[in-house]
């Protein structure tokens, strides 16, 4: 039986890519039974049925997301502008998060460079450990960057609708024919131009164009318990097991090594309000109101 990777889903039926062949598929009923949903991504095993193809197997999962629908990434280019819109460092913080708690790496991407300065954003994540490009669509800049971190993975760019996702991938694959539209200054923000997740070969490695989302999907799929929220910001790995007390929670606890390093200015203190931002939302959340 063929073996390939979603390529694109739409309307019910699944794009697989086995070798230079593209099947077009429908998944058996069994993954509706079991609550499970194909996405682009997915390592499929595909087998005729009734003159067509179906979706036998979906092989375990590294990792999936909700918004974009996507499985197995590597790699997630968090897409941000300097302005227009503004953007805002828990947004950027919470994918982040999402992103590393799933064992994807993030990598910040701002654009716009040349309308706002990128200083205040760079400085906010040097300390992070976290992988930051900046863009220069005049000379070229931090393209080269963005090819070689594609190569020989799975890579996603996702950002809010204007923030000039569509413009950087135009500059990356020129055949893909993204419309880029204008922002609506009404809105502050661009209007969605793509819907669905598809992914392409590119640069020795697999690009997913994403589709551009209003707002960032924090539900049930992508909730961090507070426990683990710690380990979903880099930074602390050095401190977090340097507490005086086990199971501190780094808001106000006496002998923190997180608060010490923040203090030292070792932590970035608008990452470590992210932190306590999250931190604050899932601490009294209960495991059975995720059910």
């Amino acid at each position: 039986m063929p073996e390939g990777y979603i390529k694109k889903g739409i309307g019910g039926f699944y794009y697989v890519q086995c070798g230079d062949e593209l099947l077009e598929c429908k998944a058996k009923g069994i993954f509706r039974k079991r609550g499970i949903t194909p996405v682009a991504g997915d390592r499929v095993t595909v087998e005729g049925e009734n003159g067509g193809n179906v979706i036998a197997e979906i092989a375990p999962r590294r990792n999936v997301f909700v918004r974009p629908p996507i499985a197995n990434l590597d790699v997630l280019f968090i897409v941000a502008s300097t302005t227009q819109p503004v953007p805002s460092t828990l947004v950027l913080d919470k994918l982040t998060a999402i992103a590393v708690d799933k064992e994807v790496q993030p990598v910040l991407v701002f654009t716009k460079g040349d309308l706002a300065s990128t200083e205040k954003l760079t400085e906010a994540y040097a300390l992070s450990t976290l992988p930051v490009v900046v863009i220069d669509h005049a000379t070229g800049g931090g393209l080269e960057e963005i090819k070689a971190m594609i190569r020989g993975k799975l890579c996603a760019f996702c950002g809010n609708s204007g923030v000039g996702k569509s413009t950087l991938l135009n500059a990356l694959l020129p055949d893909l024919a993204q419309q880029t539209g204008s922002i609506s200054q009404k809105l502050g923000r661009g209007r969605h131009t793509t819907r669905e997740v598809e992914i392409f070969e590119a640069f020795g490695g697999y690009v997913a164009d994403t589709p551009g989302f209003a707002s960032l999907d924090t539900g049930k799929a992508c909730y961090i318990p507070k426990e683990n929220l710690q380990y979903a910001f880099p930074e602390f790995a050095p401190y977090v097991h340097e507490c005086k007390f086990t199971g501190c929670a780094h808001r106000a606890e006496k002998g923190c090594a997180v608060l010490e390093a923040l203090k030292e200015g070792k932590i970035s203190q608008s990452r470590y309000d992210s932190y306590a931002a999250m931190y604050d939302e899932v601490k009294d959340i209960k495991d059975w109101e995720l059910r």
